[in-house]
């Protein structure tokens, strides 16, 4: 236990220590302590940062109640909170290709979820949380102009970064989620055949036992979504839409109460591309890339560096630094108590 510990010790310690080291690599020039002493702590900001909290808390009811919702009343409201806390602690100590969705299923067994049904969950999750973006992505695009979503600084090889990395990105989620919705809902027995075609070649054999599992859960996955009812969807939907748009807003209510002369709306959209991005980040929750993208990214509506620099700690406190404390509080007695009795085979 004391091994494990401090191998999780370790790694909370260097994603925090790699998002410092960049911002300190980035503003050591330009970072201006003068900003500090002129700053005047308001109503304005107070208010920010509490609608900032209560944004917080409403990506983790959203995902809490999604976690609830789909186990079907075989999670309560209390054990659902710690899955999602598990899994947000994962994802900020695992690189961002990765992800926390990995060892959901762990957590749902623990919580005496069996795990082929653990994995179930997990999937549909998963394939909720794709087909967000999928959704959501092209009316953004479509709203907000393409010279004000993306020309975020002068930089024009920045700007074009940003675009390439975001398309490729979002038609990897279109690839992965049509491939979902086949496995899952529309053609999953002709998805689980074409897998088994593929993976008795020769070169590949060596991961079919891995696809054998692979196509079972996603058999079982189309079976359990296929008899849930249409408001179960609603439900499930709805709180995958609260959980994301409570995680793009908390940076919204920053900016009203630091910079609230820049466009709402605006501030809205560039999130989804942030998030998008990051998607691909190989560092622990995406420390040190977040914060120089950002900052960048968001430099034209702040004008400032140094508010700039304020507004991502902020922002990273409360979208990564506080899952790693979280974490670090539940992880002692997560493991140390008994596993929940499976609830249901």
């Amino acid at each position: 236990m004391v091994r494990e510990l401090s191998k999780t010790l370790w790694k909370m310690l260097l994603p925090i220590a790699i998002g410092i080291a960049v911002v300190v690599w980035m503003f050591h020039d330009e970072f201006n302590p003068a900003v500090f002493a002129g700053f005047e702590f308001t109503w304005r900001t107070a208010a920010a940062l509490t609608a900032a909290l209560v944004f917080v808390a409403g990506r983790d009811f959203g995902l809490s109640w999604r976690f609830h919702t789909i186990a079907e009343g075989d999670l309560s409201w209390d054990r659902a909170v710690k899955v999602d806390l598990m899994c947000a602690f994962t994802s900020a100590i695992t690189p961002s290709v990765v992800g926390g969705s990995a060892l959901a299923v762990f957590y749902l067994n623990r919580e005496g979820i069996n795990v082929g049904r653990a994995t179930t969950l997990t999937l549909t999750t998963l394939f909720l949380d794709e087909l967000f973006f999928v959704i959501f992505c092209p009316i953004l695009v479509l709203i907000l102009p393409a010279e004000d979503l993306f020309a975020a600084c002068e930089s024009q090889s920045f700007v074009d970064g940003i675009q390439i990395v975001f398309w490729l990105v979002y038609a990897g989620i279109v690839i992965w989620t049509a491939i979902l919705f086949a496995g899952i809902i529309a053609r999953p027995q002709a998805v689980a055949s074409v897998l088994h075609t593929i993976f008795r070649w020769k070169p590949l054999r060596r991961w079919q036992s891995n696809i054998d599992r692979t196509t079972d859960n996603m058999l079982e996955t189309s079976a359990f979504v296929k008899q849930a009812s249409r408001r179960w969807w609603l439900n499930v939907f709805a709180a995958t839409v609260v959980s994301w748009f409570s995680r793009y807003l908390v940076v919204n209510a920053l900016f009203w109460g630091f910079v609230p002369s820049a466009s709402g709306l605006l501030v809205f959209g560039r999130q989804f591309v942030v998030w998008v991005v990051l998607m691909v980040s190989p560092t622990p929750g995406g420390s040190g890339i977040s914060e120089w993208l950002f900052t960048n990214y968001y430099g034209d509506l702040i004008g400032n560096v140094s508010i700039a620099l304020i507004l991502a700690l902020i922002w990273r406190v409360l979208s990564y630094y506080i899952y790693l404390i979280a974490g670090c509080c539940l992880l002692p007695s997560y493991f140390s108590k008994r596993k929940h009795k499976t609830v249901r085979q």
